[in-house]
């Protein structure tokens, strides 16, 4: 079956070809590092299989930090940046806390600064990053990254509080989130197809298990079964420690396997479950629950989300170091 997913992915590529690559995002290109870092993306590829071949729950963690990254000012890396005694940036706020991986995009950025100093920005090894570790288990490329990003200069915590998607918003609040980035609600089903991968802290979901309208009930939508397991790995509201796999099961490997569980009620979050709630939005998940509809999909909307106010040209800088602006 993994045989003949990556022979269908590499199909999939081949015929996607460059369709718009060029052009895409304003200013990206496909080629953007072919003269001026040529093993730009050889680096970043072969840095992050290393990481992943050890330790398997990281693409999760980099595919969370680029869609996190993407929604606050767009794909600038401003979420790498840390806090100053003036600023509170976002990496410190509430949604990003857990992001981890941070050491492997330093450790490529301090690579590539050694082949080709200054040329590859902290926003382009990002996007990469996400890439190839989802990727690592196909041992090909899921989706096509162009480069030639710029590292923003600004990361404010209230930023990613007000901009990153909540795990407890409804359809409603979930659509207008992704239409403030130009995403349509056809991207918000697909990219929530990343939950196949990763966990989630209990305190983001037992509201649903212990007090969902605050009367110390249970949300009704979730499957009764589910619920019950879940109780036995949170066992109260205040807990904000313990973890729980997004996809039971099968948390390690990308598949399709979240679509099966939604399906079945078993969405972790209520922003998963939201899903069901809207006609439209319910028949999308229906046509994912096909692989390679949904590899094909997840794959045209990564590449979009990728975009997302990019800088380009004379906008931003290229950071020396990604947790840093240039002094």
């Amino acid at each position: 079956m993994k045989n003949s997913l990556v022979f269908l992915l590499i199909s999939l590529i081949g015929l996607s070809g460059f369709v718009g690559v060029l052009g895409q995002g304003g200013g990206l290109n496909k080629y953007f590092y072919e003269k001026s870092c040529p093993l730009a993306e050889h680096i970043v590829q072969s840095i992050t299989w290393k990481y992943v071949a050890s330790n398997s729950t990281l693409p999760a963690k980099f595919l969370r930090m680029h869609f996190h990254d993407c929604f606050v000012r767009g794909c600038d890396a401003s979420v790498l940046l840390d806090s100053t005694a003036n600023n509170s940036a976002e990496k410190d706020a509430v949604p990003n806390k857990s992001l981890a991986g941070f050491d492997v995009i330093d450790e490529i950025k301090s690579h590539l600064e050694k082949t080709c100093p200054g040329v590859v920005s902290c926003a382009d090894i990002l996007a990469l990053v996400a890439r190839d570790s989802v990727s690592f288990q196909f041992g090909t490329p899921l989706w096509e990254v162009p480069t030639g990003r710029k590292d923003g200069i600004i990361s404010r915590a209230s930023e990613a509080l007000a901009n990153i998607p909540s795990p407890f918003f409804n359809f409603t609040t979930l659509k207008q989130s992704f239409a403030n980035k130009s995403l349509t609600v056809h991207d918000l089903v697909v990219l929530s197809g990343g939950h196949t991968i990763g966990v989630g802290h209990c305190n983001f979901f037992s509201n649903r298990l212990y007090n969902f309208t605050g009367k110390g009930d249970a949300d009704p939508s979730l499957n009764s079964t589910y619920a019950s397991f879940l109780k036995t790995k949170c066992k109260s509201l205040s807990d904000n420690t313990t973890i729980v796999e997004m996809d039971p099961g099968s948390s390690l490997s990308f598949d399709n396997n979240y679509f099966s569980n939604l399906k079945q009620n078993k969405g972790l979050f209520q922003s998963d479950a939201a899903l069901l709630t809207d006609q439209g939005s319910s028949n999308i998940v229906d046509e994912m629950l096909n692989s390679k509809i949904f590899f094909d999909e997840f794959k045209q909307s990564m590449e979009k989300m990728g975009t997302i106010e990019v800088l380009t040209g004379t906008s931003g800088e290229i950071r020396k170091k990604c947790t840093v602006i240039n002094s």
